[in-house]
């Protein structure tokens, strides 16, 4: 079966919305040149109102949208796009910085306050932190198992990373090899593990079985130098 294109999405959501529909608009890794291949792509849909019949008109373009491989379109009314910044900080610093808009006006005064910024990112952080402990636990000595957590794992903790970044008042650099080894400036983790994963992701230089057992134990470390630094941030720069 056909996977379903960007331009498919929206003249569906456009038929199933109508007038009601504001923006689409594509988000995240696929919106810069440093994406893997297999990402998935990332759909902020915004609308007047949301009612049961329209999620009925809708839910034909969402099932082959999800069933091409992506996550579902993340589906707002304008008035919970400009009152829900305080909850989903990380999420909305990522979307107003790196976004195409795909159909309508996206023009937004919504702002992210780094105070709510600080609260998720560390709550994500260490959250986290403990998916991968309790992945390596499950994992055990299946390497196989391994590099399946690590490359799991990538997507949110590059989020994280880019959050971090924005902590301290700084724009994120796009590739992500650069975004780590800023990271590791700031945070003092070691930058090697993460750099090994981003070129992985690219196909560029796969980690292979034998060498996951190191890079997750490196991997780990990192991500708890992450925690720490958020515990103790301040808001002075270091």
């Amino acid at each position: 079966m056909a996977k379903m294109t960007l331009e498919e999405l929206v003249s569906q959501l456009r038929s199933a919305f109508g007038q009601g529909l504001h923006a689409v608009v594509l988000y995240g890794s696929q919106v810069t040149s440093d994406h893997s291949a297999t990402a998935d792509f990332n759909v902020l849909v915004l609308v007047d109102a949301i009612d049961g019949r329209r999620l009925q008109a809708a839910s034909a373009a969402a099932k082959a949208w999800t069933a091409s491989g992506n996550s579902a379109p993340l589906t707002l009314t304008m008035d919970e796009w400009h009152g829900s910044a305080d909850i989903f900080p990380m999420e909305y610093a990522d979307v107003l910085e790196r976004h195409k808009v795909l159909f309508g006006d996206f023009r937004t005064d919504v702002r992210v306050d780094p105070a709510h910024l600080r609260l998720q990112l560390e709550h994500e952080a260490m959250g986290t932190l403990l998916q991968l402990r309790q992945g390596a636990l499950a994992a055990g000595n299946d390497t196989r198992e391994q590099l399946a957590l690590l490359e799991k794992s990538a997507s949110t903790v590059l989020v994280i990373f880019r959050a971090l970044v924005r902590l301290g008042g700084e724009v994120p650099p796009q590739d992500n090899v650069e975004l780590v080894q800023q990271v590791a400036g700031i945070t003092g983790l070691d930058a090697a593990p993460f750099a090994r994963l981003v070129w992985h992701r690219r196909g560029q230089t796969p980690i292979k079985h034998a060498d996951a057992p190191l890079v997750l134990e490196g991997y780990l470390g990192g991500m708890q130098h992450v925690v720490r630094y958020l515990d103790q941030f301040s808001g002075r720069k270091r």
